[in-house]
């Protein structure tokens, strides 16, 4: 084989490989946008570019990957499912407690479930793992809370606080579907 092909089968390789780098990195973009929705762009201005933002959540993965997540029990599902409603309800005469009431019952799910209770943002990069569609609620719930603890929202906002608490409270509502349900009548065991 003569040194002139020789040198157009490792320019054609390279091509290749190239092309199927690109290809790779593109189809991980794909992936993760649409996995994270709108929490990928924030990751991407946060990190201060693309690579960098898809690093963060790759550990952001990996880093959930060590916790036990586990689904609710029905009876803790029913126990939470109570309280929300008793939040809710509270509202009305209390809305400022409601929504310290409602900060506390979703990090108490977030803690049943096995999620570490670090501090905001860490707790927001963990849950974006497996509840991305349903972080922006929560980070619009926490600043309102923040914002009302500073004295400075109407109780329009509060009540637009609960809102966004209650999609992710719902979100982290998961159970065992593997646990059997009691028949109708029955006591559970």
């Amino acid at each position: 084989m003569e040194s002139w092909q020789i040198a157009v089968i490792v320019v054609l390789v390279l091509v290749v490989v190239s092309v199927g780098w690109i290809w790779m990195g593109r189809q991980r973009t794909k992936r993760l946008t649409e996995q994270y929705g709108p929490e990928y762009q924030r990751a991407v201005e946060s990190a201060g570019g693309q690579r960098e933002a898809e690093r963060e959540l790759g550990a952001r993965q990996e880093r959930v990957k060590t916790f036990e997540i586990r689904p609710l029990s029905t009876g803790e599902h029913d126990h939470y499912v109570a309280s929300w409603k008793e939040t809710q309800a509270h509202f009305v005469d209390d809305p400022s407690g409601a929504i310290s009431r409602a900060d506390v019952l979703v990090q108490e799910v977030m803690r049943a479930r096995g999620y570490p209770m670090a501090d905001f943002e860490q707790r927001a990069a963990d849950i974006s793992v497996d509840h991305p569609h349903v972080l922006d609620e929560y980070r619009a719930a926490h600043n309102i809370a923040e914002r009302h603890a500073a004295g400075g929202v109407e109780t329009e906002d509060l009540r637009q606080a609960i809102v966004h608490y209650r999609a992710l409270f719902e979100d982290l509502l998961e159970t065992d579907s593997a646990a059997p349900e009691p028949p109708v009548g029955e006591a559970p065991l």
